[in-house]
């Protein structure tokens, strides 16, 4: 559910009990549309987080710590200029609509004292945060830069008038009366659906409008115009529950992902599993975190996705080409035995023959065939060229072999790089690949490139046993894993044919199946294979892999292995 004004309100609620009065102390922006308001209160620290993400928008109190980029934004620089060491007067919602004010009163450069609004619209793709100095509406800077071109109706950039967003027109839920809910139904012609009351309200989502019809229903309130009078009121007691702030912060539950989540319990979902939160910030924390770092970790690699894709659809084609050449050389022994043929017969040849017929002692048939001859070529020469093209098409053959098993290991080491991208979990890794992707050729050297880039460490769990496993999140790491971290003892594992990180068993002796279970479990997890069933894991000591000479990274062999079978799932096991 995107955040509607409704949840919106019980935020607003929150961050005026716990923010106003308190000072801003620290501003970053980790993310190109995403600010932290670090803020200092009555001995108690806070983190302010305002995204304008077009995916996932949202404002919240936070816990979470992200890395700032090496040099800070324009627009972090401006709200540091503006806001740093102000103090937070008031915190304000538009009627119930997607659209909050904070007022922060400031010292400007002469001492005297100023007030700033930091307007926060959580509107989609339309989201923005954007800085007015209130005395004259003028816009300071906003997050993202609206010009006429882009939206005609109002535009957003330094030194212009702040235009709030069209309104709604949709009633209050807060402040409306019998009479304005009547006409406002009849001259608009709203229809009875489920979401008719997204359609009457502001700040009303599709959600909480089945939730009011369901519950209208519960009530034996028959759903149209003869029945306003009924209606109105029950509705109208929804919302004064909800103007008191008594709210009950729930998350959705089905089949193990959250579904949905609201400030008030939804009729739709009564029969899921529930998970309560203390705060409105906490339960979006808990919803956007993991939704919102993906999506940004996907937009992050999706240059390199781009140019593995690309360098997979090239392999793909050369198999091809490659396999169809095979293909041709089907017949190179033909024109050998056809070469010997005329060869055990040339004396029977004329320069001029278009063709002879010879018996083909190759056949235990020993049948007479007809062989093609080029009339302009002498009999030894017609013999050559035979032989030519045998010789040709095996030197094809041979090369054609080589080049398939060149290019389908290159594809595997392709798609264990997609996997790896898949399974990074922070921006160092994405940069990780990068460096990797450089190394092999795949990205052109750059000279900007040349920066800090953070070594991650492969992935390091307890396994129920007490066993240490480690997990290589890319290549490089696989590598170091195999090759240089684990001793010749300790157990190796890897998805049969597919491509996954190398995972590693510390052997302090014999190891229990419990443990090389949860290994295998995770060596299909972080595969290619994450989301199937009974994926085949192989298993050996480290001493049985081997890495070929001018292998890419990643890239082992290995002998006399075991392999399991195993679901794989997020463990949740202890993780160092």
């Amino acid at each position: 559910m995107p955040l509607d004004g409704i949840y919106i309100y019980s935020l607003v609620d929150e961050l005026n009990k716990k923010l106003v009065g308190s000072r801003v102390d620290k501003i970053s922006q980790p993310e190109k549309d995403e600010i932290i308001l670090g803020l200092r209160g009555d001995r108690v620290n806070f983190k302010l987080l305002i995204s304008a993400n077009s995916s996932y928008p949202k404002m919240h109190l936070t816990d979470i710590t992200k890395p700032n980029p090496i040099k800070a934004p324009m627009f972090c620089m401006v709200l540091r200029k503006y806001l740093n060491g102000a103090k937070i007067l008031s915190i304000n919602q538009i009627t119930t609509d997607r659209i909050v004010i904070i007022d922060f009163e400031s010292s400007d450069e002469l001492g005297f004292n100023s007030i700033y609004s930091l307007i926060v619209e959580i509107m989609g793709r339309h989201s923005n945060i954007t800085l007015v100095r209130k005395r004259n509406n003028l816009v300071v800077d906003c997050i993202k830069h609206i010009t006429p071109d882009m939206n005609s109706y109002r535009s957003l950039y330094p030194g212009i008038s702040y235009v709030f967003p069209p309104d709604s027109c949709k009633l209050n839920p807060f402040n409306f009366s019998y009479e304005d809910f009547c006409d406002f139904i009849t001259s608009n012609s709203i229809k009875f659906e489920s979401n008719i009351f997204s359609k009457l309200f502001t700040g009303i989502s599709t959600q909480l409008s089945k939730s009011i019809v369901l519950l209208l229903k519960e009530r034996n309130i028959e759903f149209n115009l003869s029945s306003l009078d009924k209606t109105y009121d029950c509705i109208n007691n929804v919302f004064k529950v909800l103007k008191s702030n008594k709210f009950n912060f729930i998350s959705y539950i089905d089949e193990n992902t959250v579904k949905d989540f609201y400030c008030i319990e939804l009729h739709q979902f009564e029969n899921l599993p529930k998970k309560s939160y203390s705060s409105p910030s906490a339960l979006l924390e808990d919803f956007y975190y993991e939704k919102d770092k993906s999506e940004r970790l996907n937009t992050k690699s999706a240059d390199l996705q781009k140019i593995i894709n690309n360098n997979l659809d090239r392999c793909y084609k050369k198999l091809e080409i490659l396999n169809k050449s095979l293909k041709e050389c089907t017949e190179k022994d033909l024109f050998k035995i056809y070469g010997e043929l005329l060869t055990a017969n040339i004396y029977n040849i004329k320069k001029g023959d278009k063709k002879i017929k010879v018996l083909n002692y190759y056949s235990q048939d020993e049948e007479y065939i007809y062989i093609n001859l080029d009339e302009n070529k002498t009999p030894s020469e017609n013999i050559q060229s035979f032989f030519k093209k045998y010789n040709k098409l095996k030197k094809t053959e041979e090369m054609a072999l080589i080049q398939i098993e060149a290019t389908e290991q290159e594809a595997l080491y392709l798609q264990s790089v997609l996997s790896n991208i898949k399974n990074a979990e922070s921006y160092d890794e994405i940069e990780e690949i990068k460096r990797e992707l450089i190394e092999t050729g795949y990205i052109k050297f750059k000279k900007e490139h040349k920066k800090n880039v953070k070594t991650s460490k492969p992935l390091h769990f307890i396994s129920s046993d007490n066993i240490d496993i480690y997990v290589g999140k890319n290549n490089i790491q696989n590598d170091f894993l195999t090759l240089k971290f684990a001793d010749r003892n300790d157990i190796w594992l890897h998805t049969k044919n597919i491509p996954g990180s190398h995972v590693i068993i510390k052997s302090n002796g014999n190891i229990p199946q419990s443990t090389l279970k949860e290994a295998a479990i995770l060596a299909a997890y972080y595969s290619n294979a994450k989301n199937s069933s009974n994926v085949p894991v192989d298993y050996t000591a480290v001493k049985n892999v081997k890495k070929p000479s001018g292998a890419k990274p990643g890239m082992v062999i290995y002998y006399t292995n075991k392999t399991l079978y195993v679901t794989p799932y997020d463990l949740k096991l202890k993780k160092i």
